[in-house]
């Protein structure tokens, strides 16, 4: 019987081998939103983990929606030629399916890269600008407040999104992921945290998934029939009065209702008031819950590192898939492990096949990768 874990996940028309999905991972290594050679070699390294969709970083739509200057864009034609060289490269020898995490930071804009502090940039500062938010709120003590979104400027915005989305097309980009979580753009609409608005995206749980789902429709109606978009969420901002899970459900049937096919669930990072829980999985009651009551695909995220552990929420119909970030990044092999412990095989480069441990000498099923 196979492992749940490794039953194949289809998507719209996007087949996936299996549940494995790599997360977004934010690098800090781009120049003026161009991939770099540390993306060929950070993505490459990915690709051939076996699993069975590999995610871009979070991929701005401007340069005024990036979370630092070194953030990954998608927003010019020097963005689009570099990041055609770079997936050029990784597909020639892996043949993973791509999805790219479209993203706007909003009032979470202009930091610093986390191993610089993090903090915000101030504007007349190298390397800073002023961000935009809904409301003019900033995220932290001390900072900046941001500049209030207009109605021309939510037009702009919008339009951004689909120019990106349409980028992503060009790319043959198989799937797209709207940043709707961790206190970004979309995020900060949602939460009445951030949102103080009083017009028609604001006050009302209606008025505040109004431009996310506009978002959606618009990048959904550029983005070919049969390539899924879906989004990714924080179910709770961990704070009293916050966005939460109630409304996360809301907004889950509203988007499957709107055609998504899928809801990624993460929480957080609207607020550094947040008071998390943490322990192993402690977002996957979440994904449960909105699994049950909407019946969306549902990915689970967040401290599963280990086989036995994904392979039980997926079993108990607790997701239907796990997305990997941390987990990955220190053990980027996570997969052929995976496999090795539930007696299952995986996808792997033929030059890397000696590798295989005497014991598991099915492990490795025959692949494209790596071709001459």
């Amino acid at each position: 019987m196979t492992a749940r874990l490794f039953e194949p996940l289809t998507l719209d028309a996007l087949h996936l081998d299996n549940r494995i999905l790599i997360a977004p991972m934010c690098q800090y290594s781009a120049r003026d939103g161009e991939a770099t050679d540390w993306h060929m070699m950070h993505l490459g390294h990915l690709a051939m983990s076996g699993a069975g969709l590999l995610t871009l970083e979070a991929t701005a739509v401007s340069a005024e929606a990036r979370i630092t200057a070194w953030d990954l864009g998608l927003y010019s034609d020097g963005c689009e030629r570099a990041l055609a060289r770079v997936l050029g490269a990784v597909r020639e020898y892996a043949p993973i399916p791509v999805c790219i995490q479209i993203a706007h930071a909003g009032r979470k804009a202009s930091s610093e890269a986390p191993w610089a502090g993090g903090q915000q940039i101030p504007p007349e500062a190298p390397y800073g600008w002023r961000t935009e938010a809904p409301s003019p709120v900033p995220h932290g003590d001390g900072e900046v407040a941001p500049h209030a979104l207009d109605a021309a400027d939510l037009k702009r915005i919008r339009a951004d999104f689909v120019a990106t989305a349409r980028r992503a097309v060009r790319l043959g980009i198989e799937a797209v992921e709207l940043h709707g979580a961790h206190g970004y753009l979309l995020h900060q609409f949602l939460s009445p945290l951030a949102n103080r608005r009083t017009d028609a995206y604001g006050g009302s749980l209606e008025n505040r998934m109004r431009f996310p789902l506009e978002i959606y429709e618009a990048v959904r109606e550029v983005v070919p029939a049969g390539r899924p978009v879906w989004l990714r969420v924080s179910a709770t901002d961990w704070v009293e009065d916050g966005w939460d899970i109630d409304e996360t459900v809301e907004l889950a049937h509203r988007l499957k209702r709107a055609g998504s096919p899928a809801i990624h669930v993460s929480s957080g990072g609207v607020s550094p008031k947040q008071a998390i829980t943490l322990g192993p999985g402690y977002q996957v009651p979440f994904a449960e819950r909105i699994k049950a009551e909407t019946g969306l695909t549902t990915i689970a995220v967040g401290l599963i590192t280990e086989a036995a552990q994904a392979e039980a929420i997926l079993a108990e119909g607790k997701a239907d898939a796990i997305s990997l970030a941390r987990a990955m990044l220190y053990d980027p092999r996570w997969p052929w492990h995976a496999a090795a412990a539930l007696g299952e095989t995986v996808r792997a480069p033929r030059q890397y096949w000696r590798s295989q441990p005497r014991e598991y000498k099915d492990l490795f099923k025959d692949t494209a990768f790596g071709q001459r």
